[in-house]
Formats: C-alpha cells, structure tokens, sequence
C-alpha cells in the first residue's frame, strides 16, 4: 500500500475523477463495488463526491458541467506544479486545451487537454488536496495507462511535456512501454491493437486493485455493470475490462504476487 500526505512529483498519475450523467447512480455502483466511504460535497462544488478508501481520498465523482457534451469517462489527472506553465507545453508541443487553468475553490488548480493524436487528460496543481491519498490497495488506484494509435508521437508529445522516460515492455505482437519520472514507474503508454473499433478514441485507463478479479467482475455485473473484457491472467496479475451503467470504462487488476 501507498498512502500520501504531500503533492506527487510533476507527471505523475496523481488523481481520477469520473464525470457522468447520473452522480447518484454512479456513487452506488461503485460504493456497492469497491466497497467505497463517499463525501458529498456541498452546491458550490455541484455535489463533487470524494470516494474514501480507509478514509483517505481514493477518486472523485461529479456531474458532467453544464454546457458540456460527452460520454460519461473516468479522467487521470497528471500532477504538474504549475499549470498555467504546463499548458504552455502542452500547446507548445501540439496538444489542444480543451478547458484553460481555473482555480477549485482552494483544493487545486486544473486544466483539461488533449493529446496531438487524441486522448483526454487533466492536469492538477495540488492546493490542499494533492490527489490520492492511497494507493496500490484493495479498491484503490493501481495503474494509468494511456492506450493510442500513435505510439511514437505519444511517446514524444508526454516526454516533451513531463519529461518523461521510458522501459520498453513489448514485442513483436505489441508495443508498451512503462512509463517513468525520475527513473520511478508511474504508469504505462501501449499502442491500441488493429482489432480496437477505430470509433474507440485513444484514451488513459484507470486501474483499481482488488482481492478477487472474478468476483469483482461478477459483481459489477450483478449491479448493472458491462464486462468489456472477462478477467484473464497476464505476467502483472488478473485483470478485467468494465463499464459502469452509465458506460465509463475502467478496469480491475488483482495484482500477481511478489517474486518469491
């Protein structure tokens, strides 16, 4: 378990939240699924819940913002410690701004982009909240990965703006890498497999650990959920592919254990 009391280093996966079309449906699902503490916020944050894992925050649910337009969809928030700076990046090397830098009362400020090829990302510069506070738990986030048809321009556009290196973890059938800050894993970037319908966009994925993949699938199911994909085993554990009722994909991994 990793639990965190101080802002994460500039590029890491730092927070998720799921915007949807129906708050009340999506916080019983998931309270039902991950076995989650909810915190309802008040009008003024438009009733932004804070999901708690052992009482520390775990993810965020909310309402899509009025005006906006899209399907319901878990975002990952990189860290950054200046935003507006980042943003400039992020245009300078080919990215699109979707929603400026604004203040969150005096929780952080964020901005919404999106990658040259595609692929929708936040990012946050903690104010008193610095984004998850724990993880690599039992229901908590465990992985981020960012899934696109361009694996070299993505590669280029994220090392350009966050600076990041890579571990190259594929073969012939496939190209992965993991992901690092400062030499640390902190997530993974693959190209999308030819099968993958060309109507799904490239996009960041979020991971939740859990103690029993087929159980957590059968579950999901039982309260409304999708299987996108039935749990199987791969090197890093058993992984699932889901969507909640209102559509948003994430996935569940019970993790392999630890080389003896």
């Amino acid at each position: 378990m990793v639990t965190r009391d101080t802002a994460w280093p500039p590029g890491t996966p730092c927070w998720i939240d799921l915007m949807t079309t129906d708050p009340a449906g999506a916080r019983d699902f998931y309270a039902a699924l991950f076995d989650w503490q909810l915190e309802v916020g008040p009008p003024e944050t438009g009733g932004y819940t804070m999901c708690l894992v052992q009482g520390r925050p775990a993810a965020g649910i909310g309402p899509i913002p009025e005006g906006q337009s899209f399907p319901p969809n878990w975002t990952t928030y990189l860290a950054t410690a200046d935003a507006d700076e980042c943003v400039r990046a992020i245009e300078k090397a080919g990215g699109t701004v979707l929603n400026p830098p604004l203040d969150v009362m005096e929780f952080g400020r964020m901005a919404v982009a999106q990658s040259p090829g595609g692929g929708v990302f936040g990012i946050w510069q903690a104010g008193t909240h610095f984004g998850v506070g724990v993880a690599n738990e039992a229901n908590a986030l465990t992985w981020n990965e960012f899934m696109t048809r361009d694996y070299a321009g993505a590669k280029a556009f994220y090392a350009e703006v966050f600076g990041y290196t890579y571990s190259e973890m594929g073969g012939d059938e496939f190209s992965y890498a993991m992901i690092e800050v400062a030499g640390r894993p902190v997530g993974g970037l693959g190209e999308l497999p030819p099968e993958v319908p060309a109507e799904i966009p490239p996009h960041w994925r979020s991971y939740f650990a859990v103690d029993d993949a087929d159980a957590v699938v059968a579950r999901a199911a039982e309260l409304g959920g999708t299987v996108a994909r039935p749990p199987q085993d791969m090197p890093y554990g058993r992984h699932a592919d889901l969507a909640d009722p209102q559509g948003a994909m994430f996935s569940v991994l019970k993790p392999a254990p630890p080389p003896s």
